[in-house]
């Protein structure tokens, strides 16, 4: 049916928007619940306790993305309302199981994987169901809807900070459990306008049947070169991503001791994050096709670059200014996922192409913290892993670069085979025509001999 542009798709709107702030609000506030697990859990023997800590946050983040071609399959299945219900109450018990733990291990299994595929599963659903209701406005829905990840981390820092020095870490997990209980109702406004692929196989009265493999699973995607070189750049770059965010909170603790307020540096991240999704959006609409990869390079240069000058900043004002300028190409990072995906796919295959790239980049977001943490541990300093944290955006911006020349290459082979199959329909049309000529001459000779 055609989007209704409106009406109940508006608070499908404000819920889509909740999650989007909820899931990545929190994640993104792992900076200053990071701080509080070393105080908690730490000892002075423990020469591991940033390596071990930093696994809490890492581990979430990317069981976020890993969990995400799974989220699209089953949200493909069930429809968009059942697996966000299903996911806001994973995460829900996932939470809450982890204000009752006593050592940082069961952390890993309660914080990093329960609550993480949760938000995975509540979150692919906001995806796809915003399409459902809106077309024209899609653009400025998608907007809306992202923004509310900025605006909860700009918040969510502070509150966490006054929560866990009021009433301590576990009952600071239990007020966040607020958030996912609104998104586990949220989750009910997603009324699907679109039947599932269990109504279309199974009809009203029928049974569930699964369908093809291939329909569930779309690997045709990594046909395409220039999707390939995409999936391997944007990994190659993200193992230094999520690097300042776990770790940049207890790097300035230790570099400033408690003179400065740290979370100002996480409300810069998301101001700027937020203002660089509104602005590189709007500039992605004037530039054409693949070319939209050369703003990914760009940021990555920029959140290399940034992460690199982080230990080189002895003034608190610097790293504002650094944070200012990682969140605005962060921004523009993010925003333009899904154009570049429609680009290089095309609208049909666009949603497992996305889910397919999500759960590679859940690798190095998952990996690159912990690093990071052993590094410090090893080293007594933040400065070398910063350092290295700046290295790999930069080996896959590189990479990114020889996209839009690789693509445009596919087009015109891709022109060049009607071509090549008229040239070939054409000597086919002409090799008959001289057949029937040289079979009708001799007959006709033979009347006139007659």
């Amino acid at each position: 049916p055609e989007p209704p542009e409106g009406g109940w798709g508006w608070v499908v709107m404000l819920a889509a928007m909740w999650c989007n702030g909820a899931v990545f609000g929190i994640q993104n506030s792992c900076g200053v619940l990071f701080v509080s697990m070393l105080r908690l859990f730490g000892s002075s023997d423990d020469k591991q306790l940033v390596f071990k800590t930093a696994w809490v946050s890492s581990l979430s983040m990317g069981m976020v993305f890993f969990c995400s071609p799974i989220a699209s399959i089953f949200t493909d299945l069930f429809g968009c309302r059942k697996v966000a219900v299903f996911g806001a109450a994973v995460g829900l018990v996932g939470l809450l199981s982890s204000s009752f733990v006593s050592t940082i291990e069961p952390l890993y299994f309660t914080y990093g994987i329960v609550f993480a595929c949760g938000c995975s599963f509540a979150y692919q659903p906001s995806l796809v169901i915003l399409g459902h209701y809106f077309k024209k406005r899609l653009g400025l829905v998608n907007g809306i809807v992202t923004a509310g990840s900025s605006l909860f981390t700009v918040s969510l820092p502070f509150l966490l900070r006054v929560l866990i020095d009021s009433v301590d870490l576990f009952n600071t997990l239990r007020v966040l459990c607020i958030l996912m209980f609104v998104l586990f109702l949220a989750g009910f406004t997603y009324r699907p306008l679109v039947p599932n692929t269990k109504d279309k196989e199974g009809g009203k009265k029928g049974k569930f049947k699964l369908p093809p493999a291939k329909k569930i699973c779309n690997f045709s995607v990594f046909k395409v070169l220039s999707y390939r070189i995409w999936a391997l750049g944007i990994p190659a770059a993200l193992f230094g991503y999520f690097v300042p965010y776990v770790h940049l909170m207890n790097h300035v603790k230790e570099r400033f001791d408690d003179s400065v307020p740290e979370e100002v540096l996480l409300l810069c991240l998301g101001i700027t994050s937020g203002i660089g999704r509104l602005i590189f959006g709007r500039v992605a609409d004037y530039i054409p096709g693949a070319k939209k990869i050369y703003l990914q390079v760009a940021s990555f240069f920029f959140i290399g670059l940034m992460s690199m000058m982080i230990p080189l900043c002895n003034v608190f004002g610097a790293l504002v200014a650094v944070c200012l300028f990682m969140g605005l190409f962060d921004g523009c990072f993010i925003c333009i996922m899904a154009p570049i995906a429609f680009g290089l796919i095309g609208a049909e295959d666009v949603s497992q192409a996305i889910g397919f790239l999500l759960g590679l980049m859940s690798v190095p977001m998952t990996v690159g913290p912990p690093i990071a943490g052993l590094l410090r541990d090893k080293l007594g300093r933040y400065d070398v892993a910063f350092y290295l944290a700046g290295v790999p955006p930069l080996i896959g911006g590189a990479i990114l670069c020889f996209i839009p020349w690789v693509h445009e290459r596919q087009k015109l082979k891709e022109r060049a085979k009607p071509v090549d199959g008229e040239t070939t329909e054409r000597m086919l049309e002409n090799e008959s025509t001289f057949v029937s000529d040289t079979t009708e001459k001799p007959a006709k000779e033979l009347d006139s001999g007659f």
